[in-house]
């Protein structure tokens, strides 16, 4: 089978990392495009998910109690040690 050469581009800092972590793994950048490449070819589809990183409801219903929480700090027990809170937890 003959092959072709690409060229790609990509931040110097990932590329750096990806080296390292391919190396670890005991494969060259080469042959991990390589390897993705195949995997998607044969899976018909990227072979990992791709997603924006949106938060769920339950962790953006978590910020919006941050929030409260800044805005009316009196509203909310603290505590001044740790010892404190665990010992009222464990109640």
């Amino acid at each position: 089978m003959s092959t072709t050469n690409i060229t790609i581009r990509m931040d110097e800092e990932l590329k750096k990392q990806a080296e390292e972590l391919f190396a670890d793994l005991g494969l060259t950048m080469t042959s991990a495009i390589i390897a993705f490449t195949k995997q998607a070819v044969r899976e018909q589809r990227i072979p990992f998910v791709i997603a924006r990183n949106i938060p769920n409801k339950e962790t953006l219903e978590a910020f919006e109690e941050v929030e409260e929480m800044e805005k009316n700090p009196e509203k909310y027990k603290s505590y001044t040690n740790v010892d404190e809170m665990i010992t009222e937890l464990l109640q």
